[in-house]
């Protein structure tokens, strides 16, 4: 028991790097689904382009090992433009391949999203190819910073800066959703679209909006993931869109705040597994704890329970 304890505080720190990464891929999910009921697993494909576009940055930036610009600016230009192109993906997919069918069955939509994640997985694998894209950490961060311990706790400089960046994410979404008029548009689209629209909101141009910053958060996460674990390929998308989904479900689907809490939930679930686990084991134990909230709150952690219809 001793050495599990000892094991416990660089979980909990590789917990809460997961978790924010989840909580942002979540949130594309739940914002989504939260206005139209639909359920877009393009989303994981989105995340894996942000992680493209945050590798090219690098690649473009980086001669040898020597940087061409500031390692701060070089990190800040890869969130941003994976943010960027992440986000112009999400609208362009509303656009072409959501919008048309608004209004049609919710199979169309479903079989529709899937045939968006096919069509971007494969256009990534024509151009980008099917080999990994490794990451120049080296050329990014000197050595001598990479990583410090604080008793027997490794914190690298990549889980700080994953953390730091999430949840200040996290917090802005926070902030424009309760302070901002665009904010209280979209909860009231959330809560009944009709009667938004009733009311003078543009609902097509919220949920442009809502597909934009819910695909530019999962680009972030792709470049972030892309930074920490130093590679990304055409098929990283399919897992990360799994654990963003079932984050969003485990919190409570359409609620923004279920998807922080499933998500943070879900990477410390995962890394406290491997504690007690092999760590070929951590899905299982994750989808596990998914089954057994589905069976007994299938409403999510903190979703709210939908009246069954008479």
């Amino acid at each position: 028991m001793e050495e599990y304890l000892q094991q416990l505080p660089q979980q909990l720190v590789n917990g809460l790097t997961l978790g924010g990464v989840y909580a942002l891929i979540a949130i594309g999910y739940t914002m989504v689904y939260g206005i139209l009921g639909m359920l877009n697993f393009a989303h994981g494909e989105v995340y894996m382009i942000g992680g493209f576009a945050g590798w090219w940055v690098l690649h473009l930036l980086t001669r040898g090992n020597e940087l061409l610009v500031n390692a701060v600016m070089v990190i800040a230009l890869m969130i941003i433009i994976a943010m960027a192109v992440s986000g112009l993906v999400g609208i362009m997919a509303e656009r072409f391949a959501y919008r048309p069918l608004r209004n049609a069955p919710r199979m169309n939509l479903l079989l529709s999203a899937l045939g968006v994640s096919i069509f971007l997985q494969n256009l990534v694998l024509h151009y980008q190819g099917a080999k990994v894209r490794l990451f120049h950490i080296a050329a990014l961060i000197p050595e001598s910073i990479r990583s410090f311990h604080i008793g027997s706790t490794v914190f690298s400089f990549m889980r700080i800066l994953v953390i730091v960046i999430t949840f200040l994410l996290m917090g802005l979404l926070t902030l424009m959703i309760k302070k901002t008029r665009v904010g209280k548009a979209m909860r009231a689209t959330a809560q009944d679209i009709e009667a938004a629209a009733f009311m003078g909101i543009d609902v097509d141009r919220i949920v442009v909006f809502v597909f934009l910053i819910g695909s530019a958060l999962g680009g972030a996460a792709g470049a972030l993931v892309g930074l920490l674990f130093t590679q990304v390929d055409y098929y990283v998308g399919f897992q990360a869109g799994l654990k963003g989904f079932t984050a969003a479900v485990l919190g409570g689907i359409g609620s923004i705040y279920g998807a922080m809490l499933g998500g943070i939930l879900l990477g410390l679930t995962e890394s406290l597994a491997v504690t007690f686990f092999p760590s070929a084991y951590k899905d299982v134990v994750a989808f596990a704890i998914l089954i057994l909230v589905l069976i007994f709150r299938p409403w999510g952690l903190v979703g709210e329970k939908i009246p069954e219809k008479v």
